[in-house]
């Protein structure tokens, strides 16, 4: 069986020496494991290539930037039936490998990745921001969308067999590339076993990482693998909250006990979660939509039947009746302020209800307009 090691590069002259060296090459050849060691220089201005050359590995270029691209530029060239991905400034222990891939071998695990939370964090490798708040945040948000349970997942050290590469769509570019991995994992519902890793301070030079830009991209894209818990869920309970607000007072205030009691003040908070929550809905399905189209998600039951009969001139159609009868309501109140001989008006309530299906109706027709051309580059969607 053949292995291959992949580890991306971008100016690490001072580490990625002592890293390829720590990789077991005897040990894992008396298992009867065959190496190749790829570095993939992601457009290092240092000597990074020649010394990761000199030292055993087989260089390639991406000369585009990014984690993403390193990595899938790796990918096309790895040869071995077990894939051992890691970074190059010496952080992680791959000295382990033939420990790390035995749940593979063992054929317990399709898909490995190490613990630096479960395991040790020497003194200085990780930053208090790091591993007190960023990556527990990412990794809790991470379990709860995608129901893993994982304790790191944003641990560079794995290890995965060619087939189960396969499976997993990967596509990002950048950093998202290591929420990319296992999410797509957990949805492809391979066989993940995580193993507890010493992770070390990094043998020279700068890291590459991004607290809060790098925090966010990784937020970003968890955002558009689930719009539905993220955008829809939380839009419809604003949307039916104030429409039930906007209803239950359109008649006049109600009396609760002694003197607390609901009146116009509610019904314009309703109007506001109305708006609101519509407004969050519209993103969940554009975001829905977009990921869709991008093949970042399948579409589900729901958002196959939208996409196949999703029609500009239906959805125009119903945005203008319903802009239409708020237009009437409005109309009814400037009606009878003209027959009172333009007086004091008393129509506060019949004018929320008026402006939210305004709003509503104006917020439809262009949000069908957008939808069109996000999409004009569906194929086959339904």
């Amino acid at each position: 069986m053949k292995i291959s090691i992949v580890i991306p590069a971008l100016n690490e002259e001072e580490a990625i020496g002592n890293t390829i060296k720590s990789i077991p090459l005897e040990e894992l050849k008396k298992n009867g494991l065959e190496t190749e060691i790829i570095v993939v220089d992601n457009g290092s201005e240092d000597n990074t290539a020649e010394i990761a050359r000199n030292s055993g590995a087989t260089v390639i270029y991406e000369p585009n930037k990014g984690y993403g691209n390193a990595y899938l530029k790796g990918f096309k060239e790895a040869t071995g039936e077990i894939i051992v991905i890691g970074d190059a400034d010496g952080t992680y222990p791959f000295e382990i490998i033939p420990e790390f891939i035995r749940p593979i071998l063992d054929n317990e695990a399709e898909f490995v990745i190490g613990s630096r939370l479960r395991g040790k964090i020497q003194d200085g490798a990780m930053n208090w921001l790091h591993r007190y708040i960023g990556n527990p945040l990412l990794t809790g948000t991470l379990n709860i969308l995608f129901h893993t349970r994982i304790s790191d997942t944003h641990c560079g050290m794995r290890a995965f067999t060619k087939n189960a590469l396969d499976k997993m769509n990967l596509k990002t570019p950048g950093m998202e590339f290591a929420s990319e991995m296992v999410i797509e994992a957990a949805r492809k519902e391979l066989k993940i076993k995580e193993i507890p890793i010493k992770y070390r301070k990094r043998y020279g030079g700068k890291p590459k990482l991004s607290s809060f830009e790098d925090g966010w991209r990784h937020l970003r894209f968890m955002m558009l693998y689930s719009p539905t818990i993220l955008f829809l869920i939380p839009g419809f309970l604003l949307f039916f909250s104030g429409l039930f607000l906007i209803l239950l007072l359109l008649a006049g205030p109600i009396k609760l006990i002694g003197n607390l009691g609901l009146d116009i003040h509610p019904m314009i908070l309703g109007n506001f979660l109305v708006i609101l929550g519509f407004q969050v809905i519209i993103l969940g399905i554009y975001t829905k939509v977009f990921s869709i189209v991008r093949g970042i998600i399948k579409p589900g039951r729901f958002m196959s039947f939208f996409l196949k009969y999703n029609s500009l001139e239906i959805e125009m159609l119903i945005g203008l009746f319903i802009f239409i009868i708020g237009l009437i309501a409005a109309t009814r109140i400037i009606y009878n302020w003209i027959t009172t001989g333009f007086g004091p008006l008393s129509e506060l309530r019949t004018a929320i209800l008026a402006s939210t299906l305004m709003f509503l109706g104006i917020q439809i027709i262009f949000s069908a307009l957008f939808l069109s051309v996000l999409l004009l580059e569906r194929k086959d969607l339904g």
